[in-house]
This record gives C-alpha cells, structure tokens and sequence, in this order.
C-alpha cells in the first residue's frame, strides 16, 4: 500500500467512525422519543436498526486491524488507529442501550414516579455523546476534559432519579403487587442504562484524549 493510499484510509476511518457514532446516536435519540410518547413505531425501527449498527462495528473493526496488520503504524496513527479501535467498541454498546431503551418503550408509560425526568437525564446523556464524537472529529483535548466533568452532573441526575423511584416504591401499598414491582424495575433500568451510556461517552473522550496528545488520565 502506498503511503498516499494509507494516509487516504486512515481519514476514511476517522470518517466512518464519525458516521456510526452519528448513526448510533440518532438511535438513541429515537429511543428517547420512543420512551417520552410511549411510540411502537419509533421503538421498534430502533429494535431492528441494532442488525445495521452491529454490521457496520464489525466491518470497521476488521479496518483497523488490517490497517494495524499491515501498514505497523506508529506514534500517533497508531494511537489514532487503537483509540478508534476501542471507540467502536463503545460505539456499538450505546447502540445495545439503545436497544434496551426502546424495549422499555414497548412495556409501559412509566408512571409510578412522575417527578422522574427520564427525558432530562437523556438529553444531557446525548448531549453527552454529541460532545465526546465532536471532540474526536476536533481532535479537541479541552473538550475531552469537558466530557468528563459532564458526566458527574450526569451520575448526581441518576442517583437522585434512583433515590426517588426507591422512596416512591417504599411509601406505596404492597397490595400493588408485581405489575408495581415491574415498573420500579423498569424504571431503575432505564436510569441505570441512561448512565451506562453517559459513561462510554467519557470512554470516546478518554480515547480521544489519548490518540490526541497521548494522555491517559481520563482512561480507566
């Protein structure tokens, strides 16, 4: 391979990590809408989009180990190369959140704990996500950190959601039975998913930050 032609296929790979991350995340926006209007529709085209996303994570897998393969790269394409490696990899699992999501979506309105904004705490996770992908494409360190310090004000938003589904389920009748039971557990997954999410965001900001300025210290 020329070097013409490596240079032209490691932007092909920021480009087409930059795609998924793109498609991925509209996914988990539909998830959300899916979740907010209680919407069959929207939930199962996210259901069936998780084939679509699977495919493409595992053909952009196999470029960077063809390109770690053959081409033996070094520095900083080989922290680009690794780093978008491992990027797809939490690419894919916001996709299985996603999926998640939209399951919940088809069981039930959630209704037992009305003062849980299920839609904020996703907005902030996509925004979160957003964030993390522009600073891959930005190569944008600043906005690595930024990412990071997000996502505490994510986890404060979870576990106070948490906290109030527990003390709704406490105060409640247990005449309720298990239709009760089902919706907290529901629930508790929805915010526990919310925050699985946020948390591979930071994984694509902590990456970036490595590929960028070889910086580890938001990897762990």
């Amino acid at each position: 391979m020329s070097r013409e032609s490596y240079r032209e296929r490691l932007t092909a790979l920021r480009d087409d990590v930059l795609s998924l991350a793109e498609f991925v995340t509209d996914r988990l926006r539909d998830a959300l809408e899916a979740l907010d209007a209680h919407d069959e529709q929207t939930a199962r085209r996210v259901i069936e989009s998780d084939d679509e996303v699977n495919e493409l994570y595992l053909e952009l897998e196999s470029d960077c180990v063809d390109l770690l393969a053959l081409q033996q790269p070094v520095a900083g394409d080989l922290r680009l190369i690794v780093a978008s490696f491992k990027i797809l990899t939490d690419l894919e699992r916001i996709g299985d959140l996603a999926v998640n999501l939209a399951e919940y979506a088809l069981d039930a309105a959630y209704t037992l704990a009305p003062e849980v904004d299920v839609r904020q705490i996703g907005d902030a996770v996509v925004d979160s996500v957003e964030a993390a992908t522009a600073a891959f494409a930005e190569e944008d360190a600043a906005a690595c950190a930024a990412v990071d310090e997000k996502d505490n004000e994510i986890d404060t938003l979870c576990e106070a959601a948490s906290e109030t589904v527990v003390r709704t389920l406490v105060t409640r009748d247990a005449d309720d039975g298990d239709e009760l039971l089902s919706e907290v557990s529901r629930l508790l997954l929805t915010i526990r998913d919310l925050e699985r999410v946020g948390d591979h965001a930071v994984n694509v900001a902590a990456r970036t930050l490595f590929a960028v300025e070889n910086d580890d210290s938001l990897l762990y």
